[in-house]
């Protein structure tokens, strides 16, 4: 009896010891579109909150260049409320001048504040990553052509002391803004933060909405729950991390790359780089 006693300890520990490991991970999707004739591929990047990947970010950014990407999006709460930018300014110095960068703001870089937001907001500047706040630009790869839309998370709306650049319009109305992309009849990217507003990314007819925020529900049982708690969504959270599907739009929730700056450590979550290949119907 003694023998199945610690025989289950151990297997118990194993299975804990696993859960807890938070080595970097690359998830791979691929969605399927008439609107291009070759492949692009995004390296979506959420939720670092300021999170340390070693010196100079290396372990990040080498996960970043072997996957080969066209363009590098980041989809809000790079930097955190709390920890310094360093490690941000040490990540976008790795990838400036060779990738495009586009970038939406979470709720973590308004908690900062008026003052510190501008702060970030200038370190992207330095960088020349594209800020997105209700617009779009169009990325050329490749020869392809795609639309990168943005809108920035609605905890703008109650930071004090922006100005109009900052936050130009409500995030309803930034919604319909980076949608008028739909009319250059290019296939439509829309970068926010927020998964739980699915349904306003489906309604505005967006190809593909790229987000983050989720943390992936934090702790997670592989095959039996995917997420135990989410930010905006709550216990067990319907839209954690993975792809989801309404109508024409696609949704991909990347379960972000914060560890260090999280209140309880992730379990069975891993932190996560994702790599999102846009290809022809036929083909790829």
């Amino acid at each position: 009896m003694q023998i199945v006693i610690a025989l289950a300890a151990l297997a118990a520990a194993a299975w804990i010891g696993a859960g807890l490991y938070n080595g970097l991970k690359v998830r791979a999707y691929t969605v399927r579109t008439g609107k291009v004739t070759g492949r692009v591929r995004l390296c979506l990047v959420t939720d670092l909150h300021s999170c340390d990947y070693g010196e100079g970010q290396e372990k990040l950014t080498r996960a970043i260049d072997e996957g080969r990407p066209d363009a590098v999006v980041m989809a809000g709460d790079i930097f955190d409320d709390k920890l310094k930018d360093e490690n941000v300014e040490e990540l976008l110095g790795s990838l400036a001048g060779r990738y495009p960068v586009y970038y939406v703001t979470g709720n973590h870089e308004y908690w900062s504040g008026a003052e510190a937001f501008r702060r970030k907001m200038d370190a992207l500047k330095k960088y020349g990553v594209c800020v997105l706040t209700g617009r779009y630009e169009v990325l050329e790869a490749k020869g392809q052509r795609i639309a990168i839309c943005g809108a920035g998370d609605p905890a703008g709306e109650n930071t004090k002391g922006l100005t109009g650049a900052e936050w130009p319009c409500g995030f309803s109305e930034q919604l319909d803004r980076a949608a008028e992309a739909k009319g250059t009849g290019l296939y439509t990217v829309l970068l926010c933060h927020r998964p739980e507003r699915f349904e306003e990314y489906a309604g505005r007819g967006f190809d593909l909405a790229l987000c983050g925020h989720a943390h992936g529900g934090q702790w997670r049982v592989p095959g039996l729950i995917n997420g135990v708690y989410a930010p905006d969504q709550g216990l067990f959270p319907k839209l954690a991390g993975g792809r989801y599907v309404r109508g024409g739009t696609t949704m991909i929730v990347s379960r972000g790359l914060a560890r260090e700056s999280t209140r309880v450590p992730r379990f069975y979550n891993p932190p996560e780089v994702v790599m999102v290949d846009i290809v022809p119907e036929s083909g790829e």
